[in-house]
């Protein structure tokens, strides 16, 4: 999955699984770029959740499945659960319907918390999955910054503006005679933290000023 098919693109997924390209280092075709996929994010974002909303005990994962970077970053996050003290379990979505299932369901369980994995799928419907997790009072940490912006309570994720300048650079070392296969494919090292307190208050949550001192923004 891409989401700018040039010479240089931004890949959603694993761009040697993928068959874009032969490796990182050695690209090997007409094609290079940047990953956003990190996959021990979700390990990351079952911390920072944990840490925000230490009452929890269960975390849904929504992830796509048919997406495999969502695959491996909800692998993460469940590996890394018993360090937490929390058990970590995958809830498949593809659209609407199934969020509101999915989320209903966990719901239903006390001291339930949420982990969205970044997808298309999931990012067009967010402020659905925001108004849910508002509704059923559900902590939920998300992996893109449009969520938080939208009301969500916490994300950590990918600097995606950053990787989309870095990504024009290439583009444009490209346009001037370089070729895409001596320009290894870059992997994701800039990522943000964003806490939206309303939310943070409207859950009854106080935020760790150890979580505070570390966002890259904090909205009131």
């Amino acid at each position: 999955m891409s989401y700018w098919w040039t010479p240089s693109f931004i890949a959603g997924s694993d761009p040697v699984a993928d068959s874009m390209v032969q490796s990182l280092a050695h690209p090997g075709g007409n094609l290079t770029g940047f990953s956003v996929l990190e996959p021990s994010l979700g390990a990351k974002l079952l911390e920072l959740l944990k840490e925000t909303a230490p009452h929890l005990i269960r975390v849904a994962i929504l992830m796509n499945p048919e997406n495999p970077g969502n695959r491996r970053m909800s692998a993460f996050a469940a590996a890394a659960a018993p360090r937490f003290a929390v058990k970590a379990v995958p809830a498949p979505v593809r659209d609407s319907n199934e969020i509101e299932a999915a989320m209903a369901q966990w719901a239903r369980e006390s001291d339930c918390g949420l982990i969205v994995t970044p997808d298309p799928a999931t990012n067009a419907h967010r402020r659905l999955i925001v108004e849910l997790a508002a509704r059923h009072r559900m902590p939920a940490i998300h992996a893109l910054r449009a969520a938080t912006v939208d009301g969500g309570l916490m994300s950590y994720g990918v600097d995606l503006p950053d990787l989309f300048r870095q990504a024009a650079v290439y583009a444009d070392r490209i346009l001037k005679g370089e070729k895409p296969a001596d320009l290894p494919v870059q992997l994701p090292t800039k990522f943000e933290l964003v806490i939206n307190l309303k939310t943070a208050k409207a859950l009854d949550l106080t935020v760790p000023q150890s979580i505070l001192a570390r966002a890259d923004e904090v909205i009131e």
